[in-house]
């Protein structure tokens, strides 16, 4: 037996009974608002299914609607209703990325491997890790409304990218230059007035976090005087800022994923107390 009233529809079936609901826009706006005991379906509503006793009612969740469009919760959802998944805190994944980068780079600085033809376990790591992965960080910082955290890993990640291009492609270019040095003093001296500037901001961030640009800010700054002034001993130096730096780096992106992970506080990573 079927019975039908304007904008529905009703099936007697063995067991149970279907209700199909149309579009309301397709009536009237005054038919569709007058409708007895109806109320307003959303464009492209599912079908509900309810059980003989009414009491097992449910959207067949995950089904395509009459236009098309696939949703994934209830058949009365609207657009402001349905809200982003949880996304995941991006910052763990750009402080490994950079720690590890600066790490192996930092090794070779230091003079604890003095093998120049090994430095080209950089570049991978440079392009890959601390280029591709944390500039992807850093855009997900920007989906999170973090603007600390999306200037610092997009920059990094391109300053990673930009440092594999020049090692491979400008450094063999000025090989016999004399004044060559300079362009590798002016690289990072540009990248030391980034960081430090980004010291202050990390200041409201937290105390790990904080100590990261710190080094960081200090190991640009050794790197640049070692570069213009071709003095190996203070390039060391800085290189072993450099890997000091990657143990900070590394801690504050263990703490981010071990307290994510127990949800509390298992490493502290002193966040700034912010007035409310």
């Amino acid at each position: 037996m079927t019975t039908s009233q304007p904008g529905t529809s009703r099936e007697q079936g063995e067991g149970r009974e279907r209700i199909v609901r149309v579009d309301a826009d397709r009536l009237p706006r005054d038919d569709a608002d007058s409708l007895p005991g109806s109320r307003t379906v959303h464009p492209g509503a599912r079908y509900e299914e309810e059980g003989r006793g009414g009491s097992d009612v449910g959207a067949r969740r995950g089904e395509d609607d009459p236009r098309g469009q696939h949703r994934g919760s209830s058949a009365v959802d609207t657009p402001a209703q349905s809200a982003d998944p949880v996304i995941a805190d991006p910052g763990p994944l750009g402080l490994a990325a950079f720690a590890m980068t600066t790490f192996v780079l930092s090794v070779f600085n230091a003079h604890i491997l003095t093998n120049p033809k090994l430095e080209a376990v950089v570049l991978p790591l440079a392009l890959f890790y601390g280029g591709l992965a944390q500039l992807l960080a850093g855009m997900w910082e920007f989906k999170k409304g973090n603007t600390f955290g999306a200037t610092a890993f997009a920059s990094f990640g391109a300053f990673w990218l930009s440092f594999a291009a020049y090692v491979k492609f400008v450094v063999p270019g000025l090989a016999g230059q004399s004044d060559a040095h300079k362009a590798t003093g002016l690289f990072l001296l540009a990248w030391a007035i980034f960081t430090a500037y980004m010291f202050t901001a990390s200041l409201r961030v937290s105390g790990a976090v904080a100590l990261v640009f710190a080094l960081l800010t200090a190991t640009f700054i050794l790197l640049t005087l070692g570069a213009f002034q071709q003095d190996t001993s203070i390039t060391k130096i800085g290189g072993y800022l450099g890997l000091a730096t990657a143990a900070a780096a590394w801690y504050a992106s263990w703490a981010g994923v071990l307290n994510d992970t127990w949800k509390r506080t298992v490493l502290p990573v002193f966040a700034a107390k912010h007035r409310v």
